[in-house]
């Protein structure tokens, strides 16, 4: 039996790379590698969680509990780029259901609510992600298609972020 992501014993040798930190109003609720990331990523994702967190209402004392898997293609490779797959214990294809569903009866009270969402929005607009040349802006997720940065994305990768947000610097 292949042992889970979670059972993954802890890299060594990867002096470049550090475990994305938790924040003053987020938590990061899954094992550190699963999110091992550059100095220069987790400096830029730092504080775009820190305001999503805070905007949605979190604090040091009720945080909210982001979840990151691994990545395993592209700037993954090099701890350049990150995977988040929960917000608050939900996964993400679940709250781009419950936004499908919600934004055509209370449009107002679906970007109060929904966290999946509002942490898209935020990487979105607070973050500078990758660009290679000839690719799209390496910001995907489930809300690409409506919410850009890059709306022009290929059904093929759009697919293959469904139910996570990948972000790169």
């Amino acid at each position: 039996m292949r042992p889970r992501k979670e059972d993954r014993p802890w890299p060594l040798n990867l002096p470049h790379l550090v475990p994305m930190p938790r924040g003053e109003a987020y938590t990061i609720d899954s094992p550190p590698w699963n999110a091992m990331v550059t100095h220069e990523l987790a400096r830029a994702l730092e504080p775009v969680l820190e305001r999503f967190a805070r905007d949605a209402g979190f604090t040091r004392e009720r945080p909210v509990e982001i979840h990151f898997e691994p990545g395993v293609v592209g700037h993954h490779q090099s701890g350049r780029a990150a995977d988040i797959y929960q917000v608050q214990r939900k996964r993400l294809d679940v709250w781009k259901d419950e936004w499908d569903t919600a934004k055509h009866r209370d449009l107002a009270g679906a970007k109060r609510r929904n966290l999946g969402w509002r942490l898209y929005r935020a990487l979105a607009h607070y973050g500078r992600w990758a660009q290679p040349p000839g690719m799209p802006v390496q910001l995907f997720g489930p809300w690409t298609r409506e919410e850009g940065p890059h709306f022009e994305i290929s059904e093929r990768l759009l697919q293959a972020h469904r139910d996570h947000i990948h972000l790169a610097r």
